[in-house]
């Protein structure tokens, strides 16, 4: 696994910063210059595999009354962006959102940002992440958000099943397993989520929904197992509704022959 060479990335770049503006504690205002209609990836989570990379977007809009001149949008993990320990910077070569002017006083602006599992983001950094940004007017105005937008970065998850015996005799006893894992990006692997309330739900043949038979946990090793009586053909499936750090999934449904 490849050791993480962007610790300090986020303070770094407000150094480097083109702007003679101060790397604000909190929100700060100069004048009439407005950042609004933030949204990361589109509005969904950032969920990063075991391995690789994620590229995604970040768009938001400006406003000055004098037109638009510079953007700029930096995302970290933590509190602050003083105390962050991960961050990324946009794949631009000057780090700088790329705007298009839709009137002389607003522009909508754009960035793409990628993160590499077992680089960039560590299991530690899992779950809620903030938007730093800035904007510049032609005339000098200026304003810093501390957190434009909070969004998620999770750990991809998978989830299994299997119901047997199959076939099976109306009555009898239906043993249905699974496994919950998420991506490990310490490790570079998947590893089992362990203690998470997960649902067994059931499709009787010819029907368009599931519905929830029971909840069970997961075990230390994200283990997941429980029986049924067979009542009719259909489908099996275990559902995990999701956490801050990890995306909800859905087992493809596993059928069952009861005679």
């Amino acid at each position: 696994m490849r050791m993480r060479a962007t610790l300090g990335v986020v303070t770094g770049a407000l150094a480097l910063s083109a702007l003679a503006v101060p790397a604000a504690q909190a929100d700060e205002v100069h004048g009439d210059t407005a950042i609004s209609n933030v949204v990361v990836n589109g509005g969904k989570p950032v969920v990063i595999s075991a391995t690789g990379t994620k590229t995604f977007n970040v768009t938001f809009t400006v406003t000055d009354n004098s037109g638009v001149d510079y953007a700029e949008a930096i995302l970290y993990h933590g509190a602050d962006i003083d105390s962050s320990d991960a961050g990324a910077l946009a794949n631009s070569s000057d780090g700088r959102a790329t705007c298009t002017a839709v009137s002389a006083t607003k522009a909508n602006c754009k960035a793409s940002y990628t993160l590499d599992a077992g680089y960039d983001v560590f299991n530690k950094h899992a779950g809620t992440w903030r938007t730093w940004a800035i904007a510049t007017g032609d005339d000098a105005d200026y304003v810093i958000k501390e957190n434009a937008k909070s969004f998620f970065v999770q750990r991809l998850s998978k989830l299994t099943v299997n119901a047997s015996p199959e076939p099976v005799r109306k009555g009898k006893t239906i043993t249905v397993t699974g496994k919950l894992t998420r991506a490990n990006w310490d490790a570079e692997k998947y590893s089992g989520y362990s203690g998470q309330s997960v649902k067994l739900q059931f499709r009787k043949k010819g029907a368009s929904t599931y519905t929830t038979v029971k909840t069970i946990k997961s075990t230390s090793t994200g283990g997941l197992s429980t029986t049924v009586t067979a009542s009719a053909d259909g489908y099996y499936r275990y559902s995990f509704a999701g956490t801050s750090t990890t995306p909800a999934v859905n087992a493809t449904g596993d059928y069952i022959d009861v005679q």
